[in-house]
């Protein structure tokens, strides 16, 4: 079995993490740019962050044999900080670099103002950077942020099948769906969407535009949701073809729209007499 997990936050795991995904079937994986758990006080703290993401969690990934790619944003919590906003100005930089496959998280937390700024902001990133669009719809009022979500991509010049909508539950997946954007399911161990809710979704909903992700981040979460979700799709009669559609060929479906995923994990470099990170090098 072969996983592709659309979104992780490996910042927030360990090497152990690593580890248990790969025996569990992970080989690919998006790490999405998001808050830290505090709030960032200036836009150089995103700086070291993003350079984090595109050279210090691809290599620790491939260690391991997973690739690695991210992708990049302001993201809508910290949008209301108007210490961060200055981050939108220096984000073309960033975009431009290969294993950047979307702009993202963005979307809603409070929904305001600010946050309708930001978001339309880099959906127009996205497009005048021919990248897609990963959309974290809010936690609260979800339906209605939903709504507002997809309000914005319309207007934008962005197309819905370039966007994902994110952490969806059966409250949104039909006007996700309706939308014409790709549809998010994020699984939890107590909140969000656990591995029945999600089957059940698949057999109502079907496959099409189907990304089932872990979101592990520093909270109660759980890296190896997406094999649980797998065994959980293959013990209810879906076939071994669907459970590979879901986690592996739609995520490299979507993400492949940038131009940009890279699947072959190269070979590490020697270690360092023995240690789990190089040292002494430059």
């Amino acid at each position: 079995m072969r996983i592709f997990d659309p979104h992780i936050h490996m910042t927030s795991r360990t090497t152990d993490d690593y580890q248990a995904m790969y025996a569990a079937g992970v080989r690919a994986l998006v790490e999405p740019s998001f808050w830290l758990g505090q709030p960032r006080t200036s836009p150089a703290s995103f700086f070291d962050y993003f350079d984090s993401l595109l050279g210090w969690e691809p290599f620790r990934a491939a260690q391991y044999g997973i690739a690695h790619h991210c992708t990049i944003a302001l993201n809508p919590k910290e949008a209301n900080d108007p210490r961060c906003t200055p981050v939108l100005d220096a984000l073309p930089r960033y975009l431009v670099k290969d294993n950047v496959v979307a702009v993202g998280e963005i979307g809603y937390d409070s929904m305001t103002p600010a946050e309708d700024t930001a978001l339309a902001a880099q959906l127009q990133l996205a497009a005048d950077h021919g990248l897609p669009a990963l959309v974290h719809t809010p936690h609260r009022d979800k339906l209605a942020g939903l709504h507002r979500t997809i309000d914005a991509v319309r207007e934008s010049a962005l197309a819905p099948e370039r966007v994902l909508l994110d952490h969806l539950n059966e409250t949104t997946v039909k006007d996700a769906a309706d939308s014409g954007c790709w549809l998010g399911f994020s699984i939890y161990p107590d909140t969000k969407m656990d591995e029945d809710r999600m089957v059940a979704i698949l057999k109502n909903h079907g496959l099409e535009r189907v990304l089932v992700n872990s979101a592990a981040d520093w909270g109660k979460s759980d890296p190896l949701k997406t094999r649980r979700t797998a065994d959980a799709m293959l013990a209810a009669g879906f076939t071994d073809d669907d459970v590979d559609r879901v986690l592996w060929r739609n995520p490299v479906a979507f993400y492949g729209q940038s131009g940009r995923l890279q699947l072959d994990v190269p070979a590490p470099e020697a270690l360092h007499e023995g240690n789990s990170i190089l040292r002494g090098g430059e």
